[in-house]
């Protein structure tokens, strides 16, 4: 039931620009509403190359892929309207119905949880965001500051202290999940397997033995690069290494 609930968010969801639509995006809206997927994705991707991205293109781009069969490119594309705007449901929810299709179902290695949990309020806002909510919070520390030094009462001083301490500190934490987001959207190292089965070997060598095999959708992430060969890392900690033609950096 869930995945006919998220196919029909896929074929019914087009995301619509708040600002005027070029000509080459109406073209590509256009050739998308008429079926032709493949010609879409190219004008898509030619709008990214020539105007700039953003999230809404490449969660168009997805699925224009996705449509086109093309699961790799689908979950890359969703996965890069993420890292821009995290909090882009149509992209979650089209990246799950596309990694259904993966035939690798890699089981996470287990992870503190409060590790997770901050992990998961960094990513709840892009960097901006947070910068501009600790600015935000900042100048209400600054009123309780006021507050603290010409309050009228004790109440209304004490108060007006605790308050701004807590402020501040939201403040800080803002300013440095600002930080965290841009070095995880601009120094990540996460990539997508393109080809449709490849083996990951012990060395970086064709030679090398085989450890297992990765297919086409699957997320890891890189450790260190020898020549055209890259030292992946999968998130149940398996590790090895991998020809960089067969993956797409996120």
């Amino acid at each position: 039931m869930k995945r006919i609930i998220l196919l029909g968010l896929l074929i019914w969801s087009f995301t619509s620009w708040s600002q005027a639509e070029t000509q080459a995006l109406k073209h590509a809206n256009s050739l998308y509403a008429k079926n032709k997927f493949e010609a879409a994705a190219k004008e898509y991707e030619n709008i990214l190359k020539n105007e700039g991205d953003a999230p809404e293109l490449y969660y168009n781009l997805g699925n224009a892929y996705y449509k086109s069969n093309e699961i790799g490119l689908s979950i890359l594309n969703y996965e890069r309207a993420l890292r821009i705007n995290p909090t882009f449901d149509d992209a979650r929810f089209n990246l799950e119905l596309a990694q259904q299709k993966v035939v690798d179902n890699i089981i996470q290695a287990p992870t503190f949880f409060l590790g997770r949990w901050i992990n998961y309020l960094i990513q709840l806002f892009s960097s901006n965001q947070w910068l501009y909510i600790g600015f935000v919070v900042f100048i209400l520390a600054l009123i309780s500051a006021f507050l603290f030094v010409f309050g009228s009462s004790y109440f209304l001083r004490k108060t007006s202290f605790y308050t701004g301490i807590f402020l501040l500190l939201i403040s800080v934490f803002s300013i440095f999940f600002s930080g965290v987001r841009n070095q995880q959207l601009m120094n990540h190292r996460d990539a997508v397997i393109m080809s449709g089965a490849v083996s990951v070997k012990s060395s970086p060598d064709k030679s090398g033995t085989d450890l297992f095999q990765l297919h086409e959708g699957t997320i890891i992430s890189i450790k260190s690069t020898l020549g055209n060969w890259d030292e992946i890392i999968l998130g149940n900690g398996s590790v090895g290494w991998i020809e960089q033609q067969n993956l797409e950096i996120i």
